[in-house]
């Protein structure tokens, strides 16, 4: 199938996805099915570009497989916040701004859409890749793919594990990874992305796999991602943020400065480690 074919598939897939997902959200009034919805669709358009790809079997094998458990590990534990709890403090903000309006909700649902696309670029790449066998580049994709899923796990874990302790109420975690970064389980999603660059190697046009980590890291630093969380987070802990903000790094994990004598002490969380 050709990559114009194949942006078309991923294409209508997104939008039924989608408004399934802003219908959900109408019954339920919690549009934090839009991130269960959009992991999803990139995961099955990991696997639609590996089953329609021309490259070879291993990177498109490979493709499948770790777009697959990727996406099907994030999306499930999304969901299981979103089915469990209040709507996210984004949202409800949003959802504020908006006066509720389900038309301006619906573009919002569509927008998602149209980002599946954009994210399903890389694999498209990958499925492209004519190099057989495993190459040491798709070794090194298989290495980054472990440890960038094997971290973000831990991170949510840890930070699910905080949330569910009632002590906990009204403070910052900062134990284990979320110690050395204020966002690690944004830090190793974005590295998450640099396998699909690894895989593609080989390929015609594989510098498309880089609109993975590049369009990742500007959504995560400038746009949806961190922005958001740390308004809504100092919202709601105020200085206790304000303190992890001047104490840890924000992205990439790095030794946390000294706490100041008028901070909170550090409470950890209780996540393996």
């Amino acid at each position: 199938m050709s990559p114009g074919m194949q942006i078309l598939m991923v294409a209508v897939m997104g939008v039924v996805l989608m408004a399934a997902g802003w219908q959900w959200q109408r019954r339920h009034r919690n549009a934090g099915i839009v991130d269960v919805m959009w992991t999803a669709g990139v995961g099955l358009g990991a696997v639609l570009t590996a089953l329609t790809g021309p490259g070879a079997v291993m990177p498109r094998l490979l493709l499948a497989v770790l777009g697959g458990v990727w996406a099907g590990r994030l999306a499930l534990h999304i969901w299981r916040r979103v089915r469990d709890g209040e709507e996210d403090g984004r949202y409800r903000a949003l959802r504020a701004h908006w006066n509720g309006s389900q038309t301006k909700f619906a573009l919002f649902f569509l927008a998602q859409a149209g980002l599946i696309v954009l994210f399903t670029l890389p694999f498209i790449a990958v499925a492209a890749n004519p190099v057989p066998g495993m190459t040491p580049w798709l070794w090194l994709g298989l290495l980054i793919w472990i440890v960038a899923v094997a971290g973000e796990s831990l991170a949510d874990r840890q930070l699910a594990a905080f949330r569910a302790d009632a002590a906990n109420a009204g403070r910052v975690c900062q134990g284990g990874l979320w110690r050395v970064s204020r966002h690690p389980n944004y830090f190793f999603e974005w590295l998450h992305w640099f396998t699909y660059v690894a895989l593609a190697v080989g390929a015609s046009f594989a510098w498309l796999a880089w609109v993975g980590p590049v369009v990742m890291f500007i959504f995560l630093r400038w746009i949806s991602g961190i922005p958001y969380t740390e308004a809504q987070s100092l919202r709601t802990r105020g200085d206790a943020y304000r303190e992890y903000q001047r104490t840890t790094p924000m992205l990439f994990p790095w030794f946390p400065k000294p706490a100041s004598a008028a901070g909170s002490p550090p409470r950890h969380a209780k996540g393996k480690s």
